[in-house]
């Protein structure tokens, strides 16, 4: 029998007893959680001792919707980019021509994190610099790329192509031949063929868990596990039961746009669950991309972009009756549907297809997710509250951030981009919502900024970013945060009993700061340090 005291100053996020100085952990779980003295009692002179002085103990930290083979390809498998934070086509150049030259043999070459400008990139910038094999530059956000000739060829992609999924997803020039700007729909049949060994995919997610468990989190949603490739689901099997698994990772399993048999889609993943779920990687739903986003001009709109009338971006899922019949057989499953929905056409669809489903199944717990959120029109938010759907947002989208912002602001207008990234209106309207990071898609990945620019809608200053704070109607608590990043999480995976806050019976998952993110300064917030990372009682990170 593991038994271990923790003590330190102890944030439970339970309304019963939101205070403690000590818990005392029995084979992973709190089995007592109050006064030090009286855990030391229980736990007996054998009990390991964890002691954290001054420090604070939060419920290990949630992460709501990231995507961890592609942070763990990023991490250690391609040319970074993010590392430059404003876009500049010099210095990606320069880190593109280092990453191949200390990686002579790989067959074909991506560079991820770039940032897009007004400065339209063709395939000549990539071909001046690496003309041999074929390169790829992904944008930050996953959904676009730039290729250069040989990885043209290496894909397939020729006029033919790009007459087939269009040219608002493969550009061309006036010769209708592709000129290597490609985006959305194409990418999810080309990223899988990239060559990658079964134990590249092993080593992505392990890569991934060092991170996310360094950063603070305990367990994480997977919101797309085979956007890399098909075999990600069996390398996380193999991964536990190899015993490599710390953190514990709920998955969402992709399904086509528009497909043609959603109720055979969803037996699938039933399936796949069925088959590959155990206590470290479980399937919970059902992954779906309703659009792109606003700086590729393929976030989904309910207005006409201003630069280009007569169209309103991307709807890549749009069958209404496909989407309710989605929904309808996901919940026969007890599986929930999470949808990539940025703009406000995107959320709009997707709430009236739940209402649908709710009408049929009659059951409005469904717990359906709609992440990022960019743009929502007012009166979906209390349609989000009144079906039971989480709103997972991410605070760190929310500043104005130079060329970004004045780029929204030409394509939907000031007052549309001034209301960007909502957080509070959810919380009025009595949502549960949730935080999440995209993570690598955004290479923001931090707990301690997450809650200041909930509070501040601003970036901490020294975070390398040139920004304004958007909209404050918008802020929130900093109670409101940390639910936000905790028990409103496990409520989205239905573990709300299981994880989310330090109560008796729960998994013993913690997270040790230096900082009161409660009631301290936000500036001494934003310098806030991790201290320790606690998964089932046992400490598997230490600053």
């Amino acid at each position: 029998m593991q038994k271990t005291v923790i003590l330190g100053n102890i944030i439970t996020v339970d309304e019963r007893r939101p205070f403690a100085k000590a818990a005392f952990v029995k084979d992973g779980v709190f089995a007592y959680i109050g006064d030090a003295d009286e855990a030391k009692k229980l736990a007996g002179a054998d009990a390991k001792i964890l002691d954290y002085g001054e420090n604070f103990i939060y419920p290990g930290f949630l992460e709501a919707h990231a995507h961890g083979a592609l942070a763990g390809d990023r991490a250690i498998g391609q040319a970074n980019l993010s590392q430059v934070r404003l876009t500049d086509y010099d210095k990606y150049r320069e880190i593109i021509k280092d990453y191949i030259a200390k990686n002579p043999d790989k067959e074909v070459y991506v560079a991820a994190g770039w940032i897009q400008n007004e400065e339209y990139k063709t395939k000549a910038y990539l071909d001046e610099i690496y003309s041999d094999k074929p390169l790829m530059m992904n944008t930050i956000d996953g959904h676009s790329m730039l290729f250069n000739t040989k990885a043209l060829e290496w894909a397939g992609i020729d006029a033919e192509y790009a007459k087939k999924y269009g040219y608002d997803q493969v550009h061309v020039d006036e010769n209708g031949e592709p000129d290597g700007y490609v985006c959305e729909g194409p990418l999810y049949e080309i990223v899988p063929k990239l060559p990658r060994s079964f134990d590249d995919f092993k080593n992505f997610l392990l890569a991934w868990q060092d991170i996310a468990i360094q950063n603070g989190f305990t367990a994480v949603a997977d919101a797309g596990v085979e956007l890399l490739h098909p075999s990600v689901t069996q390398a996380y099997y193999e991964l536990e039961k190899e015993g490599k698994l710390k953190m514990r990772t709920y998955a969402f399993l992709m399904v086509p746009e528009n497909a043609e048999n959603p109720k055979a889609e969803v037996a699938r993943i039933a399936a796949d669950r069925a088959k590959y779920s155990n206590e470290y990687f479980h399937v919970v739903g059902v992954k779906a991309f309703l659009d792109g986003v606003i700086e590729a001009h393929t976030g989904w709109q309910i207005d006409d972009y201003l630069d280009t009338p007569g169209y309103h971006g991307l709807e890549r899922f749009n069958d209404h009756d496909k989407m309710v019949e989605l929904i309808v057989a996901a919940d026969a499953e007890g599986l929930s549907v999470h949808v990539h929905s940025i703009g406000n056409g995107a959320t709009k669809f997707m709430l009236d297809c739940i209402e649908d489903a709710e009408k049929i199944t009659g059951d409005m717990d469904q717990r359906n997710i709609l992440a990022h959120l960019q743009f929502v029109r007012e009166e979906d938010f209390q349609r989000m509250a009144n079906t039971g759907s989480v709103p997972a947002v991410f605070t760190l989208w929310c500043p104005k951030e130079a060329n970004i912002y004045e780029q929204e602001v030409r394509y939907v207008g000031e007052e549309l981009a001034e209301k960007g990234y909502p957080v509070k209106s959810f919380y009025d309207a009595g949502a549960n919502v949730v935080f999440h990071s995209d993570y690598p898609v955004s290479p923001l990945f931090d707990i301690k900024n997450s809650f200041y620019a909930a509070e501040a809608r601003d970036f901490p200053k020294g975070i390398g970013k040139v920004a304004k704070p958007r909209n404050m109607e918008e802020a929130i608590t900093r109670e409101q945060s940390l639910r936000a990043m905790t028990i409103n999480v496990a409520r989205q995976w239905r573990e709300e009993s299981r994880l989310g806050s330090i109560e008796f019976g729960k998994i013993a998952n913690m997270t040790v700061f230096d900082c009161d993110f409660l009631h301290d300064d936000l500036e001494k917030v934003a310098k806030a340090k991790i201290i320790a990372t606690i998964i089932d009682g046992e400490e598997v990170y230490k600053a």
